[in-house]
């Protein structure tokens, strides 16, 4: 069974069930290997823990739909919060190979420590293990197919960002697919999933599905944020790392849409290359309101995600799922 409030969460989580001892423990049985790279990896994202988030909104999913720690139907609950970490963490290590990251929660990288090869089979074999687990869930067919689009999408995401770089293809429209892609889509699956699997109301689902997809694009928006106006000790890495790769976030097109949007363009399409850029474009954000436009965004999304939890009974669990998405509002890291 699993347990109750973990310090690394934050309230008002008390006497709820969340990733905890028992989660590890399930991930470390799933993730086991003779072979000695792919089982070092794997306990690493294991001991590495991080925010848990997605499992989190998983487990707190299904106990707002009235599911129990002490049911016979929480393994299944359990297995599937495992299943959407691995789809997480699998993209993870893919995604530190592509954007040729030094670390990862404050741990040098896969593919620096390993090489490429090995890192991108062991996020392979993640994924393998992940269908493994998931056919041992009730409902599976149903489950294999949402985890499959959900899959789909994120890898649509991640080369829709680089095709937009590279045409210096800039649009909202393109922004939130894109977005959608790289977390908004795994958030609307770990929302959902619950719903699948212990065949709640369609209503229910539906609405589990808009709070996940709300919420992703919020939190999404929110790291994009910091990643330009953010302070370097508290987001851990330098600011405008986004302007160097030439992608051009929701403050940024809004500066594309203004006065200075003929410099920014520039600035975009040159990575930043030249000294003083990403303190340009930081300054235009601040003077012409970017920043607070994008504030304002967030809190819309943050919005629509808890309404669209009025669908489900009040619960403690509801009332977590909902603090949840309002942190996102004051996230600072």
């Amino acid at each position: 069974m699993i347990g109750v409030f973990a310090p690394r969460i934050p309230s008002p989580l008390t006497g709820l069930a969340v990733p905890d001892a028992a989660f590890e423990a399930r991930m470390r049985e799933v993730l086991r290997s003779d072979v000695e790279f792919i089982a070092l990896i794997g306990e690493d994202l294991v001991t590495a823990g991080g925010k848990r988030v997605r499992p989190l909104v998983t487990l707190l999913a299904a106990q707002a739909l009235g599911g129990r720690p002490d049911s016979p139907r929480w393994d299944g609950v359990l297995r599937l919060s495992v299943c959407v970490e691995l789809l997480h963490s699998a993209s993870l290590l893919h995604d530190d190979l592509i954007d040729d990251s030094d670390r990862r929660r404050g741990q040098e990288t896969a593919f620096r420590r390993f090489g490429n090869v090995v890192s991108v089979m062991s996020g392979d074999f993640m994924l393998a293990r992940l269908l493994g687990e998931l056919s041992t869930v009730p409902g599976s067919p149903a489950l294999t197919r949402a985890f499959g689009q959900a899959a789909s999408v994120i890898c649509e995401g991640e080369v829709l960002q680089f095709q937009v770089a590279s045409y210096a293809d800039y649009s909202f429209e393109n922004y939130f697919q894109v977005i959608h892609g790289k977390t908004a889509a795994l958030l609307e699956l770990a929302a959902q999933a619950p719903a699948l699997l212990l065949g709640a109301p369609e209503a229910e689902r539906e609405a589990l599905l808009t709070f996940g997809r709300e919420y992703g694009m919020a939190f999404q928006m929110q790291d994009d944020l910091l990643d330009l106006l953010g302070e370097e000790a508290q987001i851990g890495k330098p600011v405008g790392g986004d302007l160097r790769e030439g992608k051009a976030t929701y403050p940024v097109l809004l500066l594309l849409e203004g006065e200075s949007g003929a410099e920014v363009r520039e600035i975009l399409e040159r990575r930043a290359a030249q000294p003083g850029d990403v303190e340009r474009v930081v300054a235009l954000a601040r003077q012409e309101g970017a920043d607070e436009r994008t504030h304002e965004e967030i809190r819309r999304r943050v919005g629509e995600a808890v309404a669209a939890l009025g669908v489900l009974p009040p619960s403690p669990a509801r009332e977590a799922l909902a603090a949840l998405a309002g942190r996102e509002i004051e996230r600072t890291r």
